[in-house]
């Protein structure tokens, strides 16, 4: 009772400082990183729920982030440019609209295409791969394969997709100006209410009578299976559930960011997406999301003073933590009495 009530402190705490607290203190442009690390933060949560409580080490999230950015900005691609074509199509020739982005003219069909798309990639890839008992190692080369093909894919259309530059250039959202400095603010507001609801979500599914099946599943697979259980269902449902969170954070990147590219859904961001997840401990929620907001803020700082060094400090970390650490900062937190969810 103590932990639980310790637990709810810490995120009314951090709720507070997140959506009152930093607004006042961040200058515009700190805000807009930060904006950018709570979305990161988002696709670890998902991936904590994904790897840390369901066992399935999956290295391609960056592929449902992408889905999610690329309907996200093919609405907004279609809204700035009115009834023409958008730019970078104009750009590389195309003369009439593809029929895949007609849809995406609707922005209630771009809203739910951020949240369908990417679960059923992910229902589908999971039919195909956990019936098939496929999983540890081969299904974590198998996700991160998916990401490199994607990339692939999204380079070779450049009149459907904008090739290497991916979708940049949004000047209107939602009818407010995406670079005035208060679109920007409520952004961040809308991103850091987003976590804190989808992290709500995610405690209490792992709380749920599912949530202990799904640690069952990652304990002891095979006695699952023979309790009468089918642990590929189980296992499907939740890497749909990260898949719909990493589309979400991946629409609300846009508008922060202002582009979505091949770059950014690779194998390496999803591989720093799982680095961050392990730095702060993926056996907890709090600590995927934890370890999204440190590394950011890492890569940041040590990319502005140490430019040269940063991908080899990345890596010293993750060795560390590994070794020293392998429950992540919140391990160790927990290790001197602190409670976290």
């Amino acid at each position: 009772m103590r932990g639980a009530l310790a637990g709810r402190a810490i995120f009314v705490g951090v709720a507070v400082l997140a959506l009152v607290v930093m607004p006042l203190l961040l200058e515009p442009f700190r805000l807009g990183l930060l904006a950018k690390y709570l979305c990161y933060a988002i696709v670890a949560l998902g991936i904590g729920l994904a790897w840390g409580q369901g066992g399935m080490l999956t290295l391609g999230q960056g592929v449902f982030f992408g889905l999610g950015g690329y309907a996200m900005g093919m609405y907004l691609k279609l809204n700035d440019a009115g009834g023409d074509l958008p730019d970078f199509m104009v750009w590389s020739g195309v003369d009439r609209l593809p029929a895949l982005w007609e849809p995406f003219r609707n922005p209630i069909f771009a809203i739910a295409a951020v949240l369908v798309v990417p679960a059923a990639v992910a229902v589908a890839l999971g039919i195909l791969v956990f019936r098939q008992r496929v999983r540890g190692a081969y299904f974590a080369i198998l996700t991160q394969a998916l990401a490199a093909a994607m990339v692939i894919l999204l380079v070779g259309q450049q009149g459907l997709t904008g090739g290497t530059n991916g979708l940049t250039n949004f000047f209107d959202f939602f009818g407010h100006d995406v670079a005035a400095e208060e679109t920007q603010r409520g952004l961040y507001i809308v991103v850091a209410v987003v976590l804190g609801v989808l992290y709500l979500a995610a405690w209490q599914l792992v709380r749920s009578r599912f949530g202990r099946l799904l640690l069952a599943v990652r304990d002891g697979e095979d006695r699952v299976r023979f309790l009468g259980y089918n642990p590929a269902t189980v296992k499907t449902i939740t890497f749909a559930i990260s898949a719909a969170m990493a589309g979400i954070a991946g629409a609300l990147f846009v508008p922060v960011v202002g582009i979505i590219s091949p770059a950014l859904l690779g194998v390496v961001p999803s591989l720093e997406l799982v680095v961050a997840v392990a730095v702060g401990g993926r056996y907890t929620l709090a600590g995927a999301v934890l370890g999204a907001v440190v590394m950011g803020y890492a890569k940041t700082y040590f990319s502005e003073e140490l430019p040269a060094a940063w991908l080899y400090l990345q890596g010293a970390l993750f060795i560390l933590v590994i070794s020293l650490a392998p429950k992540g900062i919140v391990g160790l937190l927990r290790r001197r009495g602190h409670e976290f969810a």
